[in-house]
């Protein structure tokens, strides 16, 4: 499986985007999603993840309540929608998955992924 992250871009604080990662290869609806973000001079940190089934979700506190996580195994990707942005979310967002036997939460590190995505800026601005 490889993963193209994309729908970065600038926004205006209080605004919206959402990330799509995509997938190719089989079986995608067995991999466990993450999303991770990286701003400049920081460690890359949590931001969300999604099981393998849709459930359970986790958010990082940060995010919980502005952003939401969801799958379409159907068309092999994972949606981070972003909303009432602030200029701290602005960062490179990363989309990683790991291959899961189980419907077990999914990980909050980034050790807990081997396939990683390129990346895709978000800047947001006033």
């Amino acid at each position: 499986v490889q993963l193209q992250a994309s729908g970065g871009g600038m926004v205006q604080i209080g605004g919206s985007l959402r990330l799509s990662c995509a997938a190719s290869g089989p079986s995608f609806s067995r991999y466990a999603v993450g999303w991770f973000r990286q701003a400049p001079g920081k460690e890359r940190e949590f931001v969300a993840a999604i099981s393998r089934g849709g459930r359970p979700t986790s958010y990082a506190d940060s995010v919980k309540d502005r952003f939401l996580i969801a799958r379409d195994d159907a068309k092999k990707t994972v949606y981070l929608k972003m909303n009432i942005l602030t200029p701290e979310d602005t960062a490179i967002y990363y989309c990683a998955a790991k291959h899961t036997i189980l419907s077990v939460a999914a990980g909050t590190r980034p050790t807990d992924y081997d396939l990683w995505g390129q990346g895709t800026l978000v800047t947001v601005s006033s």
